[in-house]
């Protein structure tokens, strides 16, 4: 199976305990782990898990039905799952992985707006960042050992640099040194073309 983040939580639900995919869905949300993942849509926990037991990383256990509720099957992890679990965790902690989120992208193509667009945006985004960092901040419940929130005190450190980047550029386009016009443009790439 193709290593994915939402996979390889959902195994790491399963060698906690086996559970049905809508407590799955429940303990990543109480957890803060959607944050990592997006479970946005109901069925991406049930995709992803039909994707596990098909490769033998996850089995149907017992089914069982509630009064006034639909049947729901217990799914356990297997040996194989287990171990792929562990060969991910192997491959993951040393090695950064190629990702390509959106932000560097956009920041690939300010010369299409103007420099007070950029800051008014960047701004926006600093405001935004500052309450996501407020947010994982308030959510650690006294007294959990650090180890159960290393994830949330990674993103946090990952969101604080990037908001001191940010800052410094929103501060360089206050004060002049990072700006840009049509013809600098033009004359930079007439200048730099092959």
């Amino acid at each position: 199976m193709k290593r994915s983040p939402l996979a390889m939580l959902l195994l790491a639900l399963l060698v906690e305990a086996p559970m049905h995919p809508y407590r799955m869905q429940q303990v990543i949300k109480e957890r803060g782990q959607d944050q990592l993942v997006n479970v946005a849509q109901r069925n991406s926990v049930y995709q992803a898990l039909d994707r596990l037991v098909r490769d033998g990383l996850a089995r149907a256990g017992e089914t069982s039905r509630e009064a006034g509720r639909p049947e729901r099957t217990v799914y356990e992890v297997t040996e194989e799952g287990s171990a792929t679990l562990r060969r991910w965790l192997l491959e993951m902690l040393p090695a950064p992985a190629r990702e390509f989120p959106e932000f560097p992208v956009a920041l690939a193509f300010l010369a299409l707006l103007s420099p007070v667009e950029t800051r008014e945006l960047l701004n926006r985004r600093v405001e935004t960042l500052a309450e996501r960092v407020a947010a994982i901040d308030a959510q650690a419940p006294p007294g959990l050992p650090r180890l159960f929130l290393i994830e949330d005190e990674y993103r946090a450190a990952m969101l604080r640099a990037e908001l001191a980047w940010l800052r410094g550029v929103v501060t360089d386009l206050d004060n002049g040194t990072l700006t840009w016009d049509w013809a600098m443009i033009q004359e930079t790439m007439a200048r730099f073309a092959g």
